[in-house]
Order: C-alpha cells, then structure tokens, then sequence
C-alpha cells in the first residue's frame, strides 16, 4: 500500500510517499482509510520536536476516517462499517490499524472529511467547554483564534451546548468572516478587542496566549474562566494572580490529550456526546483543504506557515 513516512527529522519537505507493507490485525481494528487529518504533532514529527519519538522511518497520521477492513472477534465493528478513528500513527496510508477503543461509529449524515476533523479539535474543545469550563446553558463565550481548528470547533460545540452568545476574535476580517460562518454570533478584530467585545463573557475559549492573555482575563464577568488551552502567539504569559482573588476569576489548564488518552474509555465518552451534534450539522468542521498523498509536503507547510482556514486533510 501507500504511505507516507517520515524517513528523516529534516522537515516537511523531506517526506516520502513509499509503497509499504500493509498493517497486520493483531486485535486492531483495520480501516480503509478515506481522509486522514493533518495536525500539528505530524508538523513537529517531521523535525523530531514532538514528545512521541517512533523510530524511523515511521507513517505519521493520528486521526482518520474511512471503512472497516476487519475487527476482532467480538467487536462492536464489522467489515464496511463506516468509522473516525484515532490510531495515532499510521494514519497517513491507504490502510491504518487502531485500537477498538479509539475507532467511534460516524453517522451516515457525515462525510468523511468531517469524520476526519472530529476527534482532535471537537474533543478538545468538548473537554475545555464542557468537562473543564463548565459551560451552562444561556452563558456567554469569547473565542481566542477564532478561525482555527480549534476556534471554529468551539464556537460549534458552545452554541451546540447552549451557550447564548459567541464573539470571535480573529487577526483579520476574512477570518472573521469564517468564524461567523462556523456559526460565531459576531467578531472582533484582535487589535483592541478588550473594548470592542461590549461586555462581559462568562468564558474565554484561550489557544492564542501571548500578549492577549491579560486582556482575556479583564474580558470575564464574576465567576468567570479563563480556559488555556495552547500558545500559538508564541508567547506563554505569566497571570497576577490578584486579578483571579479581586474578580472572582479562575484561570484553567486544559490538557486535552495527556488526560483523556490516559483513561479508558473516555474519548468514546467524548464522542458519543458529540454524535448527536453531528448528525444534526450543529458541529459542521470546516474544512481547508484537502491534498492527495502525494501532496503531503504541501499540507504540513499550510500548517507550518499559518495559512490553513479550518481542517487540512490528506485523501488516499
């Protein structure tokens, strides 16, 4: 089969499409794969910087969607069901194995495209929200990098859980115009949002960090959280935390992957509160673009120099 692999720590522009061996079962669950997300850790992968160091040469790949090839006897799955999946390597090829408890049933109603965004953003934004925030119904969110993976997910998965009001923040008016289509309530632009916003919000959705990060915190009413959830603005910024005592304010750490891959059965949890809402196109991912194999240069680079609106995706 075909698959990409990293064959050298020099980059992006080093990865190969090799014909390999396919996967064995061995108790995993075999996927035909039909999209495979492009995310971050693959980016880091490519340079040796990401904590999972496989030996090389290695397929990346953590998030998929396709049809299963073969299950474990036993298993809920059987041949052609159609499944996202997150075998965490391996996801870059034509056929990936996974473990049973990270393969999730997709609704007839959702594309595989969308099958493939799910697991990454949604559940991290699901965690955050709901799990960490606490969100409740009627409540108002602002949205850090609001026109991100993780932005456009949140601002999905706030208004699908009640919230009664999301502002996106983005750098421009074009990513702006996406948030509000990703179903954000209004947007205001970076550059003096603090005052623009008109309000108080009870959350800030927060993986941007950087210089924004104090003017998050004046943006919460009483009671209100602060999720943080990563640093792309470059900058990890340090909270007074008199600003936390005297509002009533709590800044929380949201670490989606370290907690609920450590515990069995929990992104199953995750997603089966999150199928109703795909099934219905409450939760819609945006999509970037979508790259063949042999094009997996170009999706780790639209990562790599910021210019992805929404999921990057690789089609066998």
């Amino acid at each position: 089969m075909r698959a990409v692999q990293i064959t050298s720590l020099d980059g992006p522009e080093k990865v190969e499409l090799l014909d390999v061996p396919e996967p064995a079962g061995d108790g995993k669950v075999l996927i035909r794969v039909r999209a495979a997300g492009v995310s971050f850790p693959e980016l880091l992968q490519s340079r040796g910087q990401y904590q999972m160091k496989p030996e090389l040469p290695f397929t990346p790949g953590s998030e998929v969607a396709g049809e299963v090839i073969s299950a474990p006897e036993g298993s809920e799955f059987s041949a052609g069901d159609r499944v996202a999946a997150l075998p965490l390597l391996g996801g870059f090829a034509e056929i990936v194995a996974a473990d049973e408890q990270y393969v999730f049933p997709l609704p007839d109603s959702v594309s595989f495209e969308a099958g493939a965004s799910v697991i990454f953003n949604y559940g991290t934004a699901y965690f955050a929200l709901i799990e960490r925030g606490h969100l409740q119904a009627g409540e108002s969110v602002l949205v850090q990098g609001a026109a991100g993976g993780i932005g456009t997910a949140s601002i999905q998965v706030a208004k699908a859980f009640g919230a009664s009001r999301v502002v996106a923040v983005t750098s421009t008016d074009e990513k702006g115009a996406i948030a509000v289509a990703a179903g954000a309530d209004e947007y205001v632009l970076a550059d003096g949002f603090k005052d623009a916003v008109g309000g108080k919000v009870d959350i800030v959705v927060d993986p941007v960090g950087g210089d924004r990060f104090t003017d998050s915190l004046r943006c919460l009413a009483e009671t209100g959280r602060l999720l943080v959830i990563g640093f792309t603005g470059g900058s990890i910024p340090e909270v007074k935390v008199n600003r936390l005592l005297l509002n009533n304010i709590s800044a929380i750490g949201v670490g989606w992957g370290a907690y609920a891959l450590s515990k069995p059965g929990h992104v199953r949890t995750e997603w089966d509160a999150l199928a109703p809402h795909l099934a219905s196109g409450a939760l819609n991912p945006v999509i970037s673009t979508v790259h063949p194999l042999e094009n997996a240069t170009e999706a780790l680079l639209e990562l790599d120099q910021r210019r992805a609106l929404g999921k990057v995706l690789l089609q066998p």
